[in-house]
């Protein structure tokens, strides 16, 4: 009994440990912040980033769920939602989080398949997944992935989203669910009948003023202006224009309220909300089962990892801007919690957003603080321009998302390293944009790392080498039948048996091998089955090997492994030098041709 209660009390105990280490992780970005001192001018400065960056984010915010084909109060409540809880529990100091145009290719389908209800419920399980890789300490190894890999999904992500576009700015409907973007094309060829001349006149005229606004107006963001001027144009030319007819929010997305029907948005902030209670695809009522689980769980994996690399990589360019330092799993932890709690308020899949944080620094952004003032903003932009909001037109939106891909490509810095990149790297890249636009992220993703990590373990193999020294040797004055080989490099499941190769073509004049492993800084599983075959081989040839300079780490794996000191056929010496006098005095006493009875053989195995 006293067994149980021990090791139920060290279960506690681990649980105790965990919730500590997870409390010391939360809130890393606003906790520095107030250490160092918060004063009123810290706070004004605070105040006019989070109110330029709400600016910006508002209309970002609908059109990214409107992407998606979901209504837009969705990406507002997830702009407010997730924009508090990730600016109080993050690591980073000035990171905004909310919907974002890398997710678009990953939740339009699931909207198309398993309705609103099942993204919401998507976006949950990715922050279940988010907080397990924050609590296991996974964020940084989101770094480790090639930078050929994310350019690539990247571009590919901003070609897609711009395509997807296209519906909304020839103001058609292309028929059916096209699963891929060959389908879609072809939809959109099939519908091109059907084009509305005014949808596309205002995408035109929004398109227009989001590139030239910046170029003469500073201080005010460009989107608002253009598309403050989108929905006046629209409103005129519906009260002026006999024929005039163009898609609005207001036309397309409806909510019914105590009885009352109301076009474009409600005026409510977020409200608690069970998201397997927003319906399924094409009008279903969504049905929450372990079979609907398992569909979605490449979708929110998908989300997680995506999630993960954007936000890390956000956080990172923004710790450059600002000097300053963020804590990655602090970062993944509340984007977790983020994503957890955003479904119960109607909000989507969320993670930082590198334009809207370089946006709030710039804008002057010196704490978290500025992140939760731009939330406020939307929230209360929200209940107070809810009516007009649905004026906005639905090509101006496109318009916008249209930018906003241009900007996510990197078309120029795609070009670039397609020319100065390695071939393999260029490999990569091009796989990975090509399968982003064809199939999807997950697919993209995946085989892009593979590729990596397979051509990586090619240059490690070609890095890891066994060569004869001779110039080493004769300083030492070895006598003749020594040999000493230098293996340098990691000696792992790409390398080892490409390396240690070498070692099988040594000629029977040798008597005593040398192994100077000074420059081996690890060796896996492959590695020391290689070796323990190269010994064997060459104990059966009755030659005696030395194996020298192991490092700390390398040592206690081959003692693991049972690659024990075999007198007359294996030792280990501290150095060159040491292996070099050992085999003076062996050649000196001649050669055990057989180990001692009873004595350890090498290799567990053997």
């Amino acid at each position: 009994m006293k067994r149980y209660v021990d090791e139920l009390t060290d279960a506690v105990k681990a649980q105790l440990a965990l919730a500590y280490r997870v409390k010391d992780l939360l809130g890393f970005g606003l906790r520095g912040r107030l250490r160092e001192g918060y004063t009123a001018a810290d706070f004004r400065a605070d105040a006019l980033a989070g109110l330029v960056v709400g600016i910006v984010a508002l209309p970002l915010s609908m059109a990214l769920a409107t992407a998606v084909d979901a209504p837009p109060q969705h990406g507002i409540y997830t702009a407010i939602v997730a924009g508090i809880i990730v600016a109080l529990l993050g690591g980073t100091r000035a990171q905004v989080t909310g919907p974002t145009a890398a997710f678009v290719v990953i939740l339009l389908p699931i909207v198309h398949e398993h309705g609103l209800g099942g993204l919401l419920v998507a976006g949950f399980m990715a922050g279940v997944i988010l907080v397990l890789m924050g609590m296991a300490r996974f964020g940084r190894f989101m770094t480790f992935i090639p930078h050929p890999v994310t350019t690539g999904f990247t571009a590919g992500i901003g070609l897609v989203i711009a395509l997807l576009q296209l519906k909304d700015v020839m103001g058609v409907t292309p028929e059916g669910r096209p699963e891929g973007v060959v389908e879609y094309l072809e939809a959109l060829w099939h519908a091109r009948h059907a084009v509305n001349g005014w949808d596309a006149g205002i995408a035109a005229v929004t398109l227009a003023l989001l590139i030239l606004i910046p170029k003469v107006v500073k201080r005010i963001p460009a989107p608002l202006l253009a598309l403050a001027a989108a929905a006046v144009l629209t409103a005129l030319c519906d009260h002026l224009v006999t024929d005039f007819h163009a898609a609005t929010i207001g036309s397309k997305f409806h909510v019914v309220i105590d009885g009352q029907t109301i076009d474009g948005i409600p005026p409510l902030p977020p409200m608690p909300v069970w998201p397997w209670e927003l319906g399924g695809a094409h009008g279903a009522e969504f049905a929450l089962s372990w079979a609907v689980i398992r569909d979605l769980m490449p979708a929110a994996f998908a989300i997680a990892m995506l999630g993960a690399i954007e936000s890390l990589m956000a956080a990172v360019i923004a710790d450059g801007m600002m000097g300053t330092k963020h804590d990655p799993n602090s970062e993944l932890i509340a984007l977790g919690v983020a994503n957890m709690v955003c479904p119960f308020f109607g909000g989507i899949a969320a993670t930082g957003a590198l334009a809207r944080t370089a946006t709030n620094i710039r804008a002057g952004a010196r704490s978290p603080i500025s992140v939760v003032v731009h939330s406020i903003f939307i929230l209360t932009s929200t209940i107070a321009l809810a009516p007009l909001v649905a004026y906005l037109p639905m090509a101006a939106l496109a318009a916008l998302l249209l930018v906003v891909a241009k900007n996510m490509s990197e078309a120029r810095h795609f070009v670039r390293l397609t020319r100065i990149a390695p071939r393999s790297d260029v490999i990569v890249l091009l796989t990975c944009f090509t399968l982003t636009v064809l199939f999807d992220m997950v697919v993209a993703v995946s085989v892009g790392v593979m590729l990596a990590a397979l051509l990586f373990m090619r240059r490690m193999a070609v890095l890891t080498r066994v060569t004869l020294a001779p110039d080493t040797a004769q300083k030492l004055a070895m006598p003749a039948g020594v040999e000493l080989y230098e293996i340098a490099g990691p000696m792992f499941f790409g390398a080892a048996n490409v390396a240690l190769g070498t070692l099988q073509e040594i000629g029977g004049h040798a008597k005593v091998i040398i192994l100077d492993m000074r420059h081996v800084p690890t060796v896996d599983a492959t590695g020391l089955v290689a070796l323990e075959s190269i010994l064997d081989g060459l104990k059966r040839s009755g030659k005696k090997t030395i194996l020298c300079g192991l490092q700390p780490a390398i040592a206690e794996s081959f003692d693991r492994a049972g690659i024990k000191r075999v007198p007359g056929r294996l030792a280990f010496a501290p150095d060159v030098e040491t292996a070099v006098s050992m085999a003076i005095v062996h050649e000196a006493r001649g050669p055990l041709l057989t180990p001692p009875t009873g004595t350890a053989t090498i290799g567990a195995s053997h």
